[in-house]
């Protein structure tokens, strides 16, 4: 369901567990709240802002590859980046750092030791 992107100034975003799914390939523990937009990969066509949160200890297992523009704000927690399919190993981040990925990026697998909340806004470069 799209939701749209309107002029709002600042409002309260329930953190609690209304409104929150996990993205299908994802483990349950990791769910997503779609902000606005939407992005539609199909058509490729669209735009979405989410917040990503991962519940402590959980990871995923396999890189992930998408065909959208991907920018990314580590808002609270720990990011771990590169582990392998036992959750060992990668680069550990901290709040307050961004990523920014192109179509066809190879990112991940990711993990979080005490939990996270990731801003994300996911586009498709339709100027071509």
């Amino acid at each position: 369901m799209a939701i749209p992107k309107t002029h709002d100034e600042f409002y309260p975003i329930d953190m609690g567990t209304d409104g929150w799914a996990s993205p299908p390939g994802y483990p349950k523990e990791i769910q997503q709240k779609i902000l606005s937009g939407l992005l539609d990969e199909e058509n490729k066509t669209g735009f979405r802002t989410r917040l990503l949160r991962f519940e402590p200890g959980c990871y995923t297992t396999k890189p992930f590859v998408h065909d959208y523009w991907e920018e990314v704000y580590l808002v609270e927690g720990d990011l771990t980046v590169g582990n392998d399919e036992n959750g060992e190993g990668g680069e550990s981040f901290q709040p307050h750092t961004y990523a920014c990925r192109p179509p066809g990026a190879v990112h991940g697998p990711f993990k979080s030791v005490g939990g996270c909340v990731l801003l994300e806004l996911h586009y498709y470069d339709e100027s071509k």
